[in-house]
């Protein structure tokens, strides 16, 4: 049975070599483009187009045409291939349309060799594009799924190559239009012979075929999730879920979160773009994952491992299966809301069509096209309720098998990981600030990672504009609650960086925060006392400006070596109290220059604010806003994810009723410092 795929929706493939057929409304280019685990193209010969037609288990048109038909054997990929995604442009020049929206909706189908169709997806919606992403093929869990996208790209074939990370995507794009104008490649060469068994014979490698000892190299980001951006594309959000998730972006901006790194979709967060692409590295790909189990039963879908990711580590390849997660949480629930649109939609236009005859508006005619009407979107929609709840079925069964299996910077304080915890040797790669999860299925949590060492302060919204939620609270409870969670999240940091390797300062000016501070003060893991007052937020502010401006000095000046020997040059926390009460004009200059040059070299922030309480400063205060990621004391639907903008209820972190988790940890960490000397 054909899926009929609509934007967002998956489906997985029953076999690895297929051919996918394009039909427009006018000629098109079509092309498509190999990622890797991250979803980057690493270079031109990643990219198959009309000038360059041909690459191992690939192969497109070599010229521009109404109808294409892309040859594809998944097998025959690299190994570092993870995804295929299938391009669409309007070609230049030549006196045809120069947007989708002037054509008939392209439509793409997945096919089999013998023609039989697996999904088909109609790319209905496109106005101003000239290009568009029309499907992806990618790999899930070591099957491989096809993913309708839709995206378009109203700058053209330039933009969305340069969106999928490649290098001199202009220049690229240029040389396809120019080719295609010019009639380079008129002619379509005779498709490879096939076996008798149907398959296509493979080519042997040639100069043009990438090789992972050559193929350049990701350069390293950084991801933050946050504040609505696009998140979705990008993502922009969250997160991961780490500074949420942008998913992606996910592109990004960059910050450092993970999976999901959504972003912060209310208006104090929103800034410039984050980029929640996963974390990128300068050397060979890393080794692919495990086997996935074998189904249970034959049609059933593999049995879900933990760390079933690629990864050069557990901790990476966990890391990158929860944005796998994250992400396809994100699409079947995109899918299902637009199936349910459609149907509405649907519905409405059959009502409107009928009931548009005065003739049906007498007798039982009118009721009858209601319950017809009334029938058919039911029944839309229970067909992508069904396959919605496989798809959250088949998640839930997966973070079953990876929240017990996930190391203590990735757990929750309730994972017994934490009683056995023992500071570490190495830095993790990321670091747990909460979970997220959608109305669809609110008790299939999504962990929200962020990247270390920290790329932006973090500011938990301790005012009760924040949320509906907070609007009910008693402003005392909310701003303690506020400062609790700060402290969880100070003590994770502490517990998951080798011994005196992290330092966190505090700034309390009135004191307030004595209740909440206590773990971290009776435990003597702290710095130096809670800094109050006017002298010790001046204090504590001028030894840490003095840190970042003496590091900063030596980076550019390459004398790591002269920096003075009473400089502790391990990374720095600060976290503030009821920011802006005890701060003068001087003290918020500084904490915004902490937060702009901070992260660099090694000190950031943990904010305790109610930004309504600042609001005597007007504009000045917006940009710290923007650069921090905001999280909220009390559950919100506040951050976006960078694929289609979903509101991600954001869940803080709480250790369990009556647990001494947050003593035994803080402890720990006083015992690795004495027996490390610090």
């Amino acid at each position: 049975m054909t899926a009929e795929l609509v934007r967002g929706q998956n489906h997985t493939l029953p076999q690895t070599r297929l051919e996918i057929r394009v039909s427009a409304g006018s000629p098109v280019v079509a092309g498509a483009t190999l990622g890797d685990e991250n979803g980057t193209v690493r270079g031109v010969e990643w990219i198959a187009h009309p000038g360059a037609h041909r690459l191992p288990g690939l192969e497109v048109s070599r010229q521009a045409a109404a109808g294409h038909r892309l040859a594809v054997d998944l097998e025959a990929l690299p190994d570092e291939v993870h995804r295929v995604t299938v391009l669409l442009a309007l070609p230049t020049g030549v006196g045809g349309p120069t947007r989708f929206g002037a054509t008939a909706a392209p439509f793409v189908a997945v096919t089999g060799l013998d023609g039989t169709e697996i999904a088909t997806f109609t790319l209905t919606g496109l106005d101003a594009e000239s290009a568009v992403s029309a499907l992806e093929l990618y790999r899930r869990q070591g099957a491989w799924k096809v993913r309708a996208v839709g995206q378009g790209y109203a700058a053209g074939l330039a933009e969305m190559l340069a969106d999928q990370g490649l290098a001199g995507a202009a220049e690229l794009a240029a040389s396809i239009q120019e080719a295609v104008a010019r009639s380079l490649a008129r002619s379509v060469a005779p498709p490879p012979p096939r076996t008798p068994e149907g398959d296509r014979v493979r080519h042997a490698s040639g100069p043009s075929d990438p090789h992972p000892e050559t193929a350049p190299q990701p350069q390293p980001t950084a991801h933050p999730p946050t504040a609505h951006q696009p998140t979705a594309p990008q993502p922009q959000v969250p997160a991961h879920p780490s500074a949420v998730p942008q998913p992606a972006a996910p592109a990004h901006p960059p910050t450092g979160t993970g999976p999901g790194t959504p972003t912060a979709s209310a208006a104090p967060t929103a800034g410039g773009p984050i980029n929640y692409a996963h974390p990128r590295r300068q050397h060979a790909a890393p080794p692919p994952p495990p086997p996935a189990a074998p189904p249970a039963e034959p049609g059933q879908a593999p049995q879900p491992v933990a760390g079933d990711a690629t990864g050069w580590s557990m901790d990476e390849r966990l890391y990158n299966q929860i944005w796998g997660m994250f992400e396809d949480l994100a699409r079947a629930a995109a899918a299902y809301r637009s199936a349910v649109d459609f149907a509405e939609s649907r519905m409405g236009q059959e009502l409107d069509r009928s009931l548009s005859d005065p003739r049906n508006r007498i007798g039982g005619t009118g009721d009858r096209a209601r319950e017809e009407a009334r029938a058919k979107r039911d029944e839309l929609i229970a067909r992508a309720r069904e396959v919605l709840d496989r798809d959250l079925a088949q998640l839930a069964a997966e973070a079953a098998v990876v929240e017990p299996a996930l190391p203590a910077a990735y757990a929750g304080w309730d994972n017994p990981v934490w009683h056995a915890h023992r500071i570490p040797m190495e830095l993790p790669m990321a670091l747990r600030i909460g979970d997220l999860h959608l109305p669809e299925r609110t008790d299939l949590r999504i962990p929200l990672l962020v990247r270390l060492p920290l790329e932006r302060g973090i500011w938990v919204d301790s005012g009760r504009t924040a949320s509906e939620a907070a609007a009910l609270m008693d402003t005392d409870r909310l701003r303690r609650l506020a400062m609790e969670t700060a402290v969880l999240h100070a003590a994770r940091l502490l517990a998951v960086y080798p011994p005196g390797e992290f330092s966190v300062h505090v700034i309390d000016p009135a004191g307030s925060a004595a209740g909440s501070l206590a773990p971290l003060v009776d435990a003597g893991v702290l710095a130096g006392p809670p800094a109050a007052g006017p002298g010790g937020v001046a204090s504590v502010l001028a030894h840490l400006t003095r840190r970042v401006d003496l590091v900063q000095m030596a980076v550019r000046a390459g004398a790591a070596d002269a920096l003075p020997p009473d400089l502790d040059t391990g990374e720095q926390l600060l976290v503030v109290n009821d920011f802006p009460h005890g701060f003068d004009d001087r003290a918020v200059t500084q904490l915004r220059y902490l937060a702009d040059e901070g992260p660099s070299v090694g000190v950031h922030l943990l904010m305790v604010a109610d930004r309504e309480d600042a609001s005597a400063y007007g504009p000045v205060l917006d940009p710290l806003w923007r650069s921090l990621l905001r999280i909220t004391p009390v559950a919100d639907n506040h951050l976006a994810d960078p694929w289609v903008g979903h509101a991600w209820t954001y869940e803080p972190p709480a250790t369990p009723p009556g647990s001494r988790v947050l003593e035994q940890v803080l402890a720990a960490v006083t015992a690795a410092r004495r027996a490390a000397g610090h």
